[in-house]
């Protein structure tokens, strides 16, 4: 069988199609006779056993992308994970990371594996990560996805892609812009668990409370002053971990974030908002 020529210019248009490397679409081709749709193949083939291979590493590392919609009624936050700080900072990396983002905004997926069930660029995302992993030679992932809709969402990015920030807001209005991001920084700062005390789950409040009550009677306190003291070391607690309670780092004068909110407009409120990091 003749030996098919393979020319620069066919490596290039497989590189351009796949973001493989020169050397590996220069042998996907030679071992597809010259075909492309067998050299892709070859190259997704390549990805899936290295999947496979790496399907027990961690991928702590990697790039937060957070968005929102024209309207900014729709917010998403991706998070592309790899197993080192040095892909995580390759542009051509962040960029397969924004491409996913923006897919994801795009088509606003109930849930992670229904994302990864998306098409893009021909192929699902679950394909092209199988598909980066062969290219990279480390394990990436779509290692998380959140969405909100509200009358308004605020994004936020925080230290170069790091962490993402997606907070939803009960009205629109024209201030949000600063403000919002505020509390998004807010967010990425203090890492509240909730948006108030209601949303904390009653586990995590029975777990506090019994913590209190053990911390008191390691300190003497009676028996019947027990839960008393735990009740207000839960109080605490709400100030610390609970968003709206939290005081606003940012304010020139004491004011917790419900106070700062309310300084904008007295009719609005957080409803909900999602925080995801790396690692």
């Amino acid at each position: 069988m003749a030996t098919i020529k393979i020319t620069a210019k066919d490596v290039k248009a497989l590189r351009d199609q796949t973001g493989a490397g020169m050397m590996d679409c220069k042998k996907a081709l030679v071992e597809a006779n010259g075909d492309m749709e067998e050299a892709i193949a070859y190259l997704r083939k390549k990805g899936q056993k290295m999947t496979e291979k790496r399907a027990d590493r961690d991928a702590k590392e990697g790039v937060v992308v957070a968005a929102t919609s024209d309207d900014n009624t729709k917010g998403i936050i991706v998070r592309i994970g790899c197993e080192t700080d040095f892909v995580a900072k390759n542009d051509d990396f962040v960029a397969f990371a924004k491409s996913v983002a923006d897919k994801a905004l795009a088509e606003f997926a109930a849930t992670k594996e229904d994302l990864l069930a998306v098409t893009m660029d021909g192929q699902t995302i679950a394909d092209k990560l199988v598909e980066r992993t062969g290219v990279i030679g480390e394990k990436i992932e779509l290692a998380a996805y959140e969405k909100l809709e509200a009358a308004q969402v605020v994004s936020y990015i925080h230290m170069g892609h790091k962490a993402g920030v997606i907070v939803a807001f009960n009205k629109a209005n024209a201030a949000l812009e600063e403000a919002g991001r505020n509390v998004a920084m807010q967010i990425a700062a203090m890492h509240p668990i909730a948006v108030d005390k209601d949303g904390v789950d009653a586990t995590t409040v029975e777990k506090e409370i019994e913590i209190g009550m053990e911390q008191a009677r390691q300190d003497g306190k009676p028996e019947a002053m027990l839960e008393k003291i735990a009740q207000g070391k839960l109080g605490k607690f709400y100030k610390e971990k609970t968003l709206l309670n939290q005081e606003y780092v940012k304010a020139e004068k004491k004011e917790t974030v419900k106070q700062y909110i309310q300084s904008i407009d007295k009719e609005l409120i957080v409803t909900d908002f999602k925080h995801v990091t790396l690692g």
